[in-house]
């Protein structure tokens, strides 16, 4: 059986005093789209955090592509290959979309251009400051600054959120074509309809523990099961 490409084992994380993880084991296949579910303050984030050394767990193990990556500086993980897109964007307000773009490249199969292809509407902006895009102009861009980095993991923390529908159903093809060239994503979500259309398998979190494993299409197909979990 292939190894997986990220193997998150029995991770403990804790802000503090105040502990969020309580022993959380996740894998993702090379090519997969998993998806992190639950609702808000459930460790989602956290469980990115630790994974991209940002918040680095006081227990357990971070595996990438074999390699123990646990507490390791964010910048070495992104050098290994998983790249982030955070929950608040970040990106450079005082920078155009081009400069934006320009500053993260490293080099490899992506390319302004082929970004641009992703995102037309980024192509219309290069010129425009960050800080004078809408919030989904503001998701695309981050989407691309980290593509530009050429991961061969990319994490994506609550990318649909704050984003009307017509924009989520524009972010929802996106993240599928890049799940159809084979770029493996971990995805986490409250939104559970968005998920389950891109997700080939989902954990679902509660309190900071999994409560739930398997195939997206076992939640997508049972109603009850979505209701139980997730408290629709």
């Amino acid at each position: 059986m292939t190894a997986p490409l990220l193997e998150v084992s029995e991770i403990h994380t804790a802000y503090g005093l105040s502990r969020v993880l309580f022993g959380v084991s996740i894998e993702v296949g090379a090519g997969e789209c998993v998806c992190l579910l639950g609702r808000n303050g459930v460790g989602k984030s956290t469980t990115m955090r630790s994974i991209m050394g940002l918040t680095p767990p006081q227990a357990g193990r971070v595996a990438f592509k074999g390699v123990d990556i646990t507490g390791w500086e964010s910048y070495r993980v992104a050098r290994a290959g998983i790249g982030f897109v955070p929950e608040d964007r970040r990106i450079f307000a005082d920078l155009t979309v081009w400069e934006n773009l320009d500053v993260a490249q490293r080099g490899g199969g992506w390319t302004t251009e082929r970004v641009f292809d992703l995102f037309p509407t980024l192509r219309q902006l290069t010129g425009r400051n960050g800080g004078y895009l809408s919030g989904g102009e503001q998701q695309m861009l981050t989407i691309a600054r980290t593509l530009m980095g050429n991961p061969e993991l990319l994490l994506l923390d609550e990318p649909s959120e704050g984003l009307a529908p017509l924009v989520v159903d524009h972010l929802d093809e996106q993240i599928a074509r890049l799940k159809a060239e084979g770029l493996t994503i971990l995805l986490a979500e409250q939104n559970t309809e968005f998920s389950l259309r891109l997700a080939d398998r989902v954990y679902v979190l509660e309190k900071g523990a999994i409560r739930f494993s398997g195939a997206a299409a076992a939640l997508r197909d049972n109603e009850a099961l979505r209701h139980e979990l997730l408290a629709l």
